[in-house]
């Protein structure tokens, strides 16, 4: 799908996926997709910032790439590890001959074995991605380090291959519950957009999209039996 020309035109198409968005996130979005910047996404958990993400990838016929960030997270997790077991089955495999060729034992070290991770995945990907860092508050701050960099080029350099660059970045969409303060120069490296809960009349507004054989009625009745029932959407 072509880029939208509009904040409007990106607003219908992201309705059209089933998410109701306001003129302000869409604007960020749009921007976001005209500069290939990534956007940060703040807000309250369920009040919908992964599923941004998620209807992004389905619209524009991208594949979704997602990084869950945690406590403890490192670089090897998020960029790349080697396959251990199956170089060892390689090297069983070797004669005795073979084991002392220093270029057969480097071959143990090429892309063959070589196990990608989200954040490899999504520079090899490019602009045919989108890549959703998740809950980023979540990770500690060495990680957040490493993170600023790789968004500042989308570049990995893997020491056995060389270095992995996207010609055209993907689209990156970060969430963060506040649990912690982001550092600000990840703040600046991204588009900023603060997702609140929706007010009653919107949250009917989106019960209706996600099910429009439903009556407005029935819709209201259902988010004042269940406020926030929508907020996820």
């Amino acid at each position: 799908m072509e880029r939208p020309e509009s904040v409007g035109s990106l607003t219908e198409v992201l309705r059209q996926g089933g998410y109701l968005a306001d003129r302000g996130l869409a604007t960020a979005l749009f921007v976001s997709l005209n500069l290939q910047r990534p956007v940060l996404l703040e807000g309250e958990v369920g009040v919908g910032k992964t599923e941004v993400a998620k209807v992004l990838a389905s619209v524009f016929g991208r594949k979704l790439i997602r990084l869950q960030c945690y406590e403890g997270i490192d670089t090897n997790q998020a960029l790349y590890e080697w396959d251990y077991a199956r170089q060892m089955l390689q090297i069983r495999a070797l004669s005795e001959h073979q084991v002392a060729d220093e270029a057969a034992v480097d071959k143990l070290f090429g892309p063959k074995f070589l196990l990608e991770r989200p954040l490899l995945e999504a520079v090899r990907a490019g602009d045919q991605a989108v890549l959703l860092i998740d809950e980023i508050d979540r990770a500690d701050d060495e990680f957040e380090a490493f993170l600023l960099e790789l968004l500042s080029d989308f570049q990995i350099s893997i020491p056995e291959i060389g270095t992995v660059k996207a010609e055209t970045p993907p689209l990156v969409v970060l969430t963060s519950n506040r649990t912690r303060e982001l550092h600000d120069a990840l703040k600046r490296r991204c588009l900023y957009h603060w997702i609140g809960y929706p007010s009653a009349e919107r949250e009917v507004d989106i019960v209706l999209i996600r099910e429009p054989g439903i009556s407005a009625a029935l819709a209201r009745k259902v988010v004042a039996a269940v406020p926030g029932c929508a907020s996820s959407t």
